[in-house]
């Protein structure tokens, strides 16, 4: 299960993985629910290669305008602390995996 970010641990948590992929998302956004189980499931299959990370930009708003988030859910997948690519807005679970996929393989 995605590890839930905090201003306090989101640069030390990002920074003890190689791969990581952060759901900005918020309680509100019902994209955000879709893509929540989704993200459950490809985590199944490729967690041992990349950590998931959720964080919600309610509680955290600072972070979501340091990374330029203007828009819900986004992705942002993370290499070695650092920004390397983002996927805005819903898309099929087939499409996600594969898009996910590609930074790991």
């Amino acid at each position: 299960m995605a590890v839930h970010l905090t201003k306090e641990n989101f640069l030390t948590e990002l920074n003890k993985v190689d791969m990581a992929v952060v759901d900005f998302w918020a309680e509100w956004c019902n994209p955000c629910r879709v893509l929540s189980p989704m993200l459950d499931e490809i985590e199944k299959k490729l967690g041992s290669k990349i950590k998931f990370f959720r964080l919600n930009i309610d509680n955290h708003p600072a972070i979501a305008t340091v990374y330029g988030i203007q828009s819900i859910p986004t992705l942002l997948i993370f290499k070695n602390g650092r920004p390397l690519a983002s996927f805005i807005g819903l898309m099929q679970p087939k499409e996600l995996e594969s898009k996910l996929s590609a930074f790991v393989s």
